[in-house]
C-alpha cells in the first residue's frame, strides 16, 4: 500500500499518524522456516541483512509484515549506512551487520499465523500488530513503529527531522490494506533543532514518545 503526498500535516478525525522513517521500505514473511525479505520493487534483500534472517525465529509461522529497514547510528538515522549494505553479501554482509545493524520497523501486519489480515480495517490490524510485539516479546531486529490519533503527538514527531525522520504517514482507521495510494504522507522540508529523550526499543535507542 502506498501514500499520496499532502501539503500540510493536519491529523484529520478518523485517521492515525505514524512517523515516516528515512529508510528502505521492505516486506518480510516467514513460512515453514523460510524467511523472505523483499523491497517494494520485489528485490531480494535477505542476503544483505543476515540479522533479519537470524531474528525471524521470533515471528510466528505464516506471518508477514510491512515496514522499513533502518540503521541507527550516533543518535540519528543513517541512510548512508543502509545504502552501503544493499550490495553486500556473505562475509561482507555479516561484518556490516555487526558494525551497523539494521532494524525492521514494522508498521503494518499483512498475515498472522496463516490469517490474511489485509482485509481488516487499520484499527484491528494495528491492535494485532501491537499484540504480536507484546506476546512474542520481540527484540532486535524488530521494532514497532509508533502510531497515534493525537494531533499533539504528530506535532512533536515533526520536530524529529534532525534525527532523520522524513515526516508523517496518515492512515484512515477504517481502511483496508490495498494496492492503492490510500495512505497520505507529509514530508518535512527543512531540518529543525530538536531536544530528545530516548528509550530502548528492540535493542536500540529511539526517540521517546507517549
Amino acid at each position: 500500500m502506498l501514500a499520496a503526498s499532502v501539503p500540510d500535516p493536519v491529523l484529520l478525525p478518523g485517521w492515525a499518524g505514524e512517523p515516516k522513517w528515512d529508510g528502505w521500505r521492505a516486506l518480510v514473511s516467514v513460512e515453514a522456516g523460510r524467511t523472505v525479505l523483499r523491497s517494494r520493487q520485489g528485490t531480494d534483500l535477505l542476503s544483505s541483512f543476515p540479522e533479519v534472517e537470524a531474528g525471524s525465529g521470533q515471528l510466528p509461522d505464516a506471518t508477514a509484515l510491512d515496514g522499513e529497514l533502518i540503521v541507527w547510528e550516533s543518535g540519528r538515522l543513517a541512510f548512508e549506512r543502509l545504502q552501503g549494505r544493499l550490495q553486500r553479501r556473505g562475509a561482507g554482509a555479516a561484518r556490516l551487520a555487526a558494525e551497523w545493524p539494521a532494524h525492521f520497523v514494522a508498521f503494518d501486519l499483512l498475515r498472522l499465523e496463516g490469517t490474511d489480515t489485509t482485509r481488516w480495517p487499520y484499527r484491528p490490524r494495528r491492535a494485532a500488530l501491537e499484540d504480536l510485539f507484546t506476546k512474542r516479546t520481540l527484540t532486535a531486529p524488530w521494532a514497532l513503529c509508533p502510531s497515534t490519533t493525537e494531533a499533539d503527538t504528530v506535532n512533536e514527531w515533526l520536530t524529529w527531522s534532525a534525527v532523520g525522520l522524513e515526516g508523517i504517514v496518515f492512515k484512515r482507521l477504517d481502511s483496508r490494506y490495498e494496492p492503492v495510494r490510500g495512505w497520505r504522507k507529509y514530508k518535512v522540508r527543512e531540518t529543525q533543532p530538536v531536544r530528545l529523550a530516548a528509550k530502548t526499543l528492540a535493542g536500540t535507542a529511539f526517540p521517546h514518545t507517549q
